[in-house]
């Protein structure tokens, strides 16, 4: 009880509003922190295994942007160890400040990368689709390598200047004191954020699953038509199977990147009315950041629903364990 209440003493806790209140609301907060970081690492950690042991997956060029995504959601979960260790076990020892500023700049970098990612796996998808039979001429794996490292180098560069003293880079719900008095957003540095990273993503992933679902139920008409026409006709098989697996995988792909904005949407939405100074409210950050930071577990429950090669590589990895222990 005592350690509870020194936690509360030394640590924002957002949620709270009356003294004994607040402690329970720390305990709450720190129960959810803990549980989403296990489940970030753990999660995170088996879709990195399940690539690496089942070689039908590494057939998908997009498994290179899926494998960066995963260690970007991996490397959000070891971050928010220091969350959680601080909740556990306040040290009077750290800076408190410059904790928060490299706290919140890796989110925002790794979180940056993810939504990254997702743009490029729908443009991947949309050149499959459109491109089929020059697609592996334009999409390589040293591009796809370049590509991932320039992802890397954007995301780092672009929130920067939160370190100059331009604004947060975007963390809310902070958990130290000192994020959520000292350290204010800024709607200069945030409109930066939104032209510069979330508006272009979005645009990309909109205009792409737009184009590759109108394609798709093209496609499926004709195929309809012809078997009206033809009802006998054996070739209609052979014709449906050629766009039918990369539908069902850019099915695959949009469940992530559709679970990903809902996740995201109102922390952006948040993110944009703290910055121009119309909402503040210590509750409702808490909640949008960390719904959102859930999502570096929720894309390991889609993919491993979804993706019947990677449930069979999942499969194998869990009798693999078994028969070894």
């Amino acid at each position: 009880s005592s350690s509870v209440m020194n936690i509360s003493e030394h640590l924002s806790c957002p949620l709270g509003f009356g003294h004994y209140n607040a402690v329970d609301i720390c305990i709450l907060e720190t129960v959810v922190i803990v549980l989403l970081t296990f489940l970030i690492i753990a999660g995170n950690l088996t879709v990195i295994f399940v690539f690496h042991c089942a070689p039908l997956l590494h057939h998908y060029t997009t498994s290179y942007f899926i494998q960066t995504m995963a260690y970007a959601d991996l490397f959000v979960g070891v971050s928010c160890l220091v969350p959680t260790l601080s909740l556990l076990h306040y040290s009077t020892g750290v800076r408190e400040s410059l904790t928060c500023q490299v706290f919140g700049y890796i989110i925002s970098v790794l979180k940056s990368v993810s939504m990254a990612c997702l743009a490029c796996i729908s443009v991947d998808r949309y050149l499959a689709i459109t491109k089929p039979l020059s697609y592996n001429q334009l999409v390589t794996p040293c591009r796809l390598r370049i590509c991932i490292s320039l992802i890397w180098i954007y995301s780092c560069l672009i929130f920067l200047p939160s370190f100059f003293g331009w604004g947060k880079p975007g963390y809310h719900g902070d958990i130290f004191e000192w994020c959520a008095t000292s350290w204010l957003t800024n709607a200069y540095f945030t409109g930066f954020i939104v032209c510069l990273l979330y508006a272009p993503a979005a645009f990309v992933i909109c205009f792409t699953y737009f184009h590759i679902f109108k394609i798709c139920r093209q496609h499926t008409k004709e195929i309809s038509d012809r078997r009206a026409r033809f009802p006998n006709h054996e070739g209609d098989a052979a014709g449906e199977t050629g766009h039918s697996p990369d539908r069902r995988y850019a099915m695959v792909l949009f469940r992530i990147t559709s679970v990903f904005y809902v996740l995201w949407l109102p922390y952006i939405i948040y993110f944009l009315l703290e910055s121009s100074r119309v909402l503040e409210n210590p509750a409702l950050s808490f909640l949008t950041t960390w719904l959102a930071i859930s999502n570096s577990f929720c894309n390991c429950v889609i993919y491993s629903l979804s993706n019947s090669v990677f449930r069979l590589g999942l499969r194998r990895l869990s009798e693999t364990i078994c028969s070894s222990c």
